[in-house]
């Protein structure tokens, strides 16, 4: 069958890669055709658009870029229509993909949506338009599948989170690295330029507290070498990785980690962190009124308390990460809090099986119905 996938972030290329691979197995003649990055083509996807030319993150941001928003909508529906996909599957990106899922059910094609919206946070009311429009929902966060049968009486299928095959992997390969000389604390600022110039700066800035330990920076796939240079040159005990992050995460013995799908592979791997955000003024305050959540990380989400300490906005100081941090490193108690939550969390979220393969499976099995 031809299937014609969309992810917009680095996140969803990771999940698009492994999806891509179990559909292979299921479906061995399979021919894909992708928006994502490296990992999505290097699976077996014909890679149409990359996602660093997609990601805008922000009200503002978005309404500055609303023209290349406009244009990549178009293109993409164009290509969809020479391509002629069997089923669409669109991975999270909801400001984009839902726009595409409305379109393609109007002109006949399958519509299946993997790793749901965040419509329990904001813009529930895209529900009403999601449920026309989307032939399967697959949902990876466990209190989806009650959100939307008992506030919108939709049956969603819940596959369990595809990071943790991807953490468990990883850890599996850990034996081959080589020790630390010194304690490492991972920066994990972000991947796209405007979040990691508003919060790495500030997380560099702790590394001159600390001399004893070495800060490492983990890389985004999307940026140069050279945009890291000019803001790490200042700092002498501070490296970077690159393609590495999972390396890292397993040698870190705490890390400071801006909000997203990365606050949840660090509690997965761990490891001790600070959640940090901070954005722009116009669109923290946007948001701030129409966000409705009790945290801004994935795993105080779905732990439902504060398992681990979030830094937002103003509150993303040098001196407030230097207490958090150093709670973190010294206090037992804090440190047997935290091993004790990780481990609910992964049990948690292993309950639907090995999400990759399961969702696959579900989708090659419902087009070869249809």
């Amino acid at each position: 069958m031809r299937y014609y996938i969309i992810a917009g972030e680095a996140s969803g290329d990771l999940h698009g890669s492994n999806l891509i691979k179990e559909i292979r197995k299921s479906d061995t003649a399979a021919n894909i055709r992708c928006w994502g990055g490296d990992r999505m083509q290097q699976a077996g996807g014909e890679l149409v658009k990359h996602y660093r030319k997609l990601a805008f993150m922000g009200f503002w941001e978005v309404a500055k870029n609303i023209g290349t928003i406009l244009k990549n909508l178009q293109f993409c529906k164009d290509d969809i229509t020479k391509y002629k996909p069997d089923a669409l599957i669109l991975i999270d990106y909801p400001g984009f993909n839902l726009r595409i899922a409305e379109w393609a059910k109007q002109q006949g094609y399958k519509v299946i949506y993997y790793i749901s919206p965040q419509v329990w946070a904001w813009k529930a009311n895209r529900v009403h338009k999601m449920k026309k429009c989307i032939d399967k929902m697959l949902v990876i966060l466990p209190f989806e599948k009650d959100y939307y049968k008992d506030k919108w009486n939709w049956d969603v299928e819940y596959v369990g989170h595809p990071l943790i095959e991807v953490v468990e992997e990883a850890q599996l390969q850990s034996g081959s690295l080589p020790l630390a000389t010194k304690p490492i604390i991972a920066l994990l600022p972000g991947s796209r330029r405007q979040e990691i110039l508003k919060k790495l700066p500030i997380m560099l800035e702790v590394s001159r507290i600390y001399p004893a330990c070495q800060f490492i920076v983990a890389k985004a796939p999307g940026q140069e070498d050279s945009f890291y240079e000019s803001l790490l040159s200042m700092y002498p005990n501070v490296s970077s990785v690159r393609d590495a992050t999972y390396n890292l995460l397993l040698q870190s013995r705490a890390a400071l980690v801006t909000s997203g799908t990365a606050t949840l592979e660090t509690a997965l791997f761990g490891v001790p962190e600070v959640v940090c955000y901070k954005g722009s003024n116009i669109s923290y305050q946007i948001a701030k009124r129409l966000i409705k959540v009790k945290y801004i990380s994935l795993v105080n989400l779905i732990m439902d308390k504060p398992v681990v300490k979030e830094l937002i906005q103003n509150e993303l100081t040098p001196g407030n990460l230097r207490r958090e941090l150093d709670s973190l490193l010294s206090d037992t108690a804090t440190q047997q809090r935290l091993k004790e939550d990780y481990t609910s969390l992964r049990q948690l979220l292993g309950q639907g099986g090995r999400a990759s393969a399961r969702a696959a499976a579900s989708i090659v099995e419902y087009l070869q119905k249809k």
